[in-house]
């Protein structure tokens, strides 16, 4: 892929994306978001990649949006040109960037770590809901800026965050769009831990490997899309349903057996087999997209 604002590299079944506009603190383009799409799908076909880390270059993960067209910034949704992975609508209406970005990064089948290494804000907070686990260095800084310039949140965060910090987190941090240090996003649940920054991406990377050294990627994509899919169950029986076919099948395959050998005879296991296309022993992949989203030329 050729991309330009950001870096990706895949070592040792670990990809790495780095958002890469350092001198703009890494601040999110159309651009930006159209190879973000691309890469997130890259990293799903790639059965060499077990593990996503996104961080960021230089000092900042991602100032939000950025604000080079001014008081129109926000203004020319309907009309701005739009890369091609951005070209479609959803009600009628040019879907979002971020949200564009936030799905995609949902729709990955394998872990998804966040290290985020300085300023989170507007939409470089909100693209890391859909991760799995968001480590922050002692730097880091977040805000939900978005009542500050007379939008709503974004990167279908309003669903995302308070399933992430629990409704009253979401709103007191939505509400004021105050900007809070990383200790504060650890106590708030938006963070799983903090890490000295020169420490950030070695123990995204360690956790990284564990993952690989000792899991399925079958089994941890079922899984990944279950736990995510389940928030919005009705009910414990759906999961229930979902869990006992995916249990079923599983088993009867290749890495079940060489989990239970590998824990018998004391040794790593070698697991191999690759995800595939579609559905993961029964669990659909998600989160489907809706009637109402349309492509536009």
């Amino acid at each position: 892929m050729e991309l330009t604002e950001l870096r990706y590299d895949v070592t040792d079944r670990i990809a790495t994306i780095r958002l890469h506009r350092p001198e703009r603190l890494n601040a999110f383009t159309p651009t930006m978001a159209d190879e973000l799409v691309r890469v997130a799908a890259a990293a799903d076909a790639d059965d060499e990649v077990r593990v996503v880390v996104v961080t960021g270059s230089g000092r900042g993960f991602c100032a939000g949006a950025d604000l080079g067209g001014g008081a129109d910034t926000f203004a020319d949704r309907l009309t701005r040109h739009r890369p091609p992975e951005l070209r479609e609508d959803i009600a009628g209406y040019p879907r979002d960037a971020g949200g564009v970005v936030s799905l995609a990064f949902a729709a990955l089948r394998k872990p998804v770590i966040a290290a985020v290494n300085g300023p989170a804000v507007g939409v470089g907070a909100t693209m890391t809901l859909p991760m799995d686990v968001r480590i922050a260095a002692e730097s880091a800084r977040f805000g939900f800026v978005f009542g500050r310039v007379g939008i709503v949140p974004e990167a279908a965060s309003s669903w995302f965050l308070p399933r992430v910090v629990g409704i009253s987190q979401a709103m007191e941090w939505v509400a004021t769009g105050r900007v809070f240090d990383a200790a504060e996003a650890l106590r708030g649940g938006l963070v799983s831990r903090v890490v000295p920054d020169d420490q950030l991406l070695p123990t995204a990377h360690a956790l990284a490997r564990e993952i690989v050294a000792n899991t399925s990627g079958i089994a941890v994509g079922a899984a990944r899309q279950l736990l995510w899919s389940m928030l919005g169950a009705p009910s414990p029986w759906d999961a229930h349903r979902a869990e006992s076919r995916a249990v079923v099948e599983l088993g009867a395959g290749p890495d079940s057996a060489e989990g239970v050998a590998a824990f018998l005879e004391k040794r790593p296991p070698r697991f191999t087999t690759g995800l595939g296309d579609g559905a993961i022993a029964g669990v659909p992949r998600w989160p489907a997209p809706p009637p109402d989203v349309e492509s536009r030329d």
